[in-house]
């Protein structure tokens, strides 16, 4: 038995994949499927703002894709937004703060939708969660919710969370009491007019979600909604060491 630290890499099937935009651009990626079964579940990520170095390599997003789909059968689709570079090359286009993204996260969900991978949700971490609250249903059938990382809940407005109210979809909404932007407190107030959301405060968290124990808690509560039998009992939570084969 291995134990999983920060650097792990689980085994799965990992392809760089190119997303096509309405608006014509082409977005880099990667897709990383279970190595040897059907993933039961789908994480479409949206990353951090990339203006302040955000990216789908930002750790929470790369270490989902390294150890999900291996812990919890689960299909995990990273790439970058517009005008964003990573490792994998970047995307074209430039960044318009938000608002031509709109077509990246609709290239996000019609990629997955399109290689028929189950159970889509978003997973957006800062920035990337105004994108999912904002774009996230402009295809109602595309996703089945979303999973919010440190939301400021700055571009997003009102109207947008009602427009998630109406729709019924769970959202998830993991709030670090030490975020630099938007704290439990505020979070719940603000989210209280959609009755599907749920506001989980993370004790010392912070909104950059630095240190393996909060990469746990973020990746057991994606488990834990996408896949719960991935699950061990009775923490209920991820395994923390893998059995090399």
């Amino acid at each position: 038995m291995t134990e999983i630290r920060a650097a792990t890499v689980l085994p799965a099937k990992r392809t760089p994949v190119a997303l096509p935009t309405a608006d014509g651009l082409r977005l880099v990626g990667e897709l990383a499927l279970p190595a040897d079964t059907d993933p039961v579940a789908t994480l479409i990520c949206l990353h951090p703002l990339p203006t302040q170095g955000g990216m789908m390599d930002s750790h929470v997003l790369r270490k989902a894709s390294f150890r999900l789909p291996a812990l919890a059968s689960l299909a995990v689709l990273r790439f970058n937004t517009r005008g964003t570079s990573s490792e994998r090359g970047t995307s074209e286009g430039e960044f318009d703060g938000g608002e031509a993204e709109r077509h990246d996260v609709a290239a996000g969900i019609s990629f997955a939708a399109e290689a028929g991978l189950p159970g889509r949700w978003l997973l957006g971490w800062s920035f990337g969660t105004e994108l999912a609250l904002r774009w996230g249903l402009e295809d109602p059938a595309g996703i089945e919710g979303a999973i919010l990382l440190s939301p400021p809940l700055y571009r997003t407005t009102d109207a947008d969370l009602d427009r998630w109210a109406a729709s019924g979809k769970p959202l998830i909404a993991l709030i670090p009491e030490l975020d630099d932007y938007l704290r439990p407190d505020e979070a719940r107030r603000r989210f209280a007019r959609v009755p599907s959301a749920e506001v989980i405060a993370v004790d010392r968290a912070k909104h950059l979600w630095v240190g393996e124990p909060n990469v746990r808690i973020v990746l057991t509560e994606i488990a834990l909604r996408l896949n719960p039998a991935a699950l061990v009992p009775p923490a209920m939570t991820l395994p923390t060491e893998w059995e090399e084969s």
